[in-house]
């Protein structure tokens, strides 16, 4: 029994370093890479103005933070795609549960919408333009749209996946209709559900890049399309990671979200 605690002691003692090298594990490679960016270009083998060091970058994230420049894009982009995300998914969502379980929605208006998906996105862009002008309305449509088809593909196709026998099964128990959205239909679409949002956040930081280029006075996207147009790579290397971050944290947020609603499928931890 004691060399038993003694060994339980010691694997304790060893689970937070563990922990914590694990941790450390996934940022071996980018840490390395930026170690080796900083030596060239302090070597001189970069040329400045065509890649910054990342302690340069890194300086020139904190002035335009500190100068409040930042903060003003942050919050124009961040209302935008907001804005038409949830345009597009509650649109999205409407639609994907009425063709899903209707055959006659489906047959009316699937067809139409697929047709829509297959044109290129960005080919719209002069479109909007003729009709909705530069202003806020158009960029929110865009990123709703953008936002649209992701979304309502997944639904269309996580309610028709849902078993048949499952649906037997309800109807042995005597389910109503709204216990067989509540317990079964909804449930079992979620992981189609949840990836189409995911999908959909991505699709939306891309065209609010676009919407924003196309002619904005504020948003990161035209924070980048400024700089370029005066050669001041750091600042467009700032707006490229400020949007690493944005996506990574929003799609991080599904992900959670996604452990804690699907956390009692099997399937779904492997």
């Amino acid at each position: 029994m004691t060399l038993l605690s003694k060994e339980t002691v010691e694997v304790k003692r060893k689970w937070p370093l563990q922990k914590f090298y694990r941790f450390l594990y996934p940022l071996y490679f980018p840490v390395s890479i930026l170690v080796l960016w900083q030596l060239a270009g302090t070597l001189g083998i970069l040329e400045e103005h065509i890649l910054p060091t990342p302690l340069k970058i890194l300086s020139t994230f904190w002035l335009l933070l500190s100068n409040g420049d930042l903060s003003v894009h942050l919050l124009a982009s961040g209302q935008r795609v907001v804005l038409g995300f949830l345009l597009g998914t509650i649109t999205a969502i409407i639609l994907g549960v009425a063709t899903g379980f209707s055959k006659i929605a489906q047959q009316i208006i699937d067809p139409s919408l697929q047709m829509l998906r297959t044109v290129p996105l960005l080919s719209l862009i002069p479109l909007f333009i003729l009709w909705f002008g530069v202003g806020e309305f158009s960029k929110v449509l865009m990123i709703a749209l953008g936002a649209f088809f992701p979304v309502y593909v997944n639904i269309f196709l996580g309610i028709r996946l849902v078993d048949q026998k499952l649906y037997e099964v309800t109807g042995i128990l005597q389910y109503s209709f709204k216990e067989k959205l509540t317990k079964l239909i909804f449930p079992s679409a979620m992981p189609n559900i949840l990836l189409g949002l995911r999908l959909a956040m991505g699709t939306s930081w891309l065209v609010l890049v676009v919407s924003e280029m196309m002619g904005a006075s504020a948003g990161v996207g035209y924070m980048i399309q400024d700089a370029r147009a005066y050669s001041q790579t750091d600042i467009v290397f700032v707006g490229l990671i400020i949007f690493i971050i944005l996506g990574k944290l929003t799609d991080s947020l599904v992900g959670l979200f996604e452990k804690r609603a699907l956390k009692w499928r099997d399937t779904y931890k492997g």
